[in-house]
């Protein structure tokens, strides 16, 4: 049975291992054609949460260092802005006439909080919870991720892509997160730029608050 934090709604209690702010370092290696993409990064990661059903999602990546790969050219600063997105992680559920929406739309009726049966319910027969995850780049694109969370590790793929019209080539991807002593780490995998799905980037990040 679920335990509940009393700051914590019970749908979020299996994203709970998430919440904080992770700051570390990664790496990136991506070959698209002719181009060979590597170097090292830094990352801060937020996931907080504001007493809706969802955890605030943000992040940000700067490439740091020399490792900037042959796309770069010599004159290009030492420190670049790779990543900005924020976003909403979930338990996927069926929304209910007690939940608001869509838009403004208040609840039809109304309801007693969640408990920790109703989140059981939702347990798949591999032992974890269905969870979704919309992500928002700075650039314009945007990411729908199904997936599970199953104990402290997290595994999801895109089920929709969104870009503007002038951004790139960029198809599909997959995410897997895990907490492993103390330090949250992820891979992300993607297609883009006519590549089929392949690794890309990893990190390992501490939490700082």
């Amino acid at each position: 049975m679920i335990d509940i934090p009393a700051d914590l709604p019970a749908d979020l209690v299996p994203l709970a291992w998430l919440r904080g702010v992770w700051e570390g370092s990664g790496v990136i290696d991506y070959t698209a054609g002719d181009a060979h993409f590597t170097g090292e990064f830094v990352q801060r990661v937020s996931f907080s949460h504001d007493g809706s059903g969802a955890l605030n999602y943000s992040a940000s990546a700067q490439l740091t260092g020399d490792g900037r790969g042959e796309n770069f050219d010599e004159g290009d600063p030492r420190r670049i802005e790779l990543l900005a997105e924020s976003g909403y992680w979930r338990l996927s559920r069926p929304r209910a006439e007690t939940d608001a929406g869509p838009g403004l739309l208040p609840p039809l009726r109304a309801g007693a909080p969640r408990t920790p049966d109703d989140v059981e319910a939702l347990r798949t027969s591999s032992d974890g919870f269905e969870i979704e995850a919309s992500i928002v780049h700075s650039d314009g694109m945007f990411e729908l991720y199904l997936g599970q969370v199953r104990g402290p590790r997290i595994d999801l793929a895109t089920d929709a892509v969104v870009r503007g019209a002038g951004a790139k080539a960029y198809a599909a991807a997959t995410r897997m997160y895990g907490l492993v002593d103390g330090h949250l780490l992820w891979a992300w995998d993607i297609a883009a730029l006519g590549q089929a799905l392949g690794s890309h980037a990893s990190a390992r990040l501490e939490k700082v608050q």
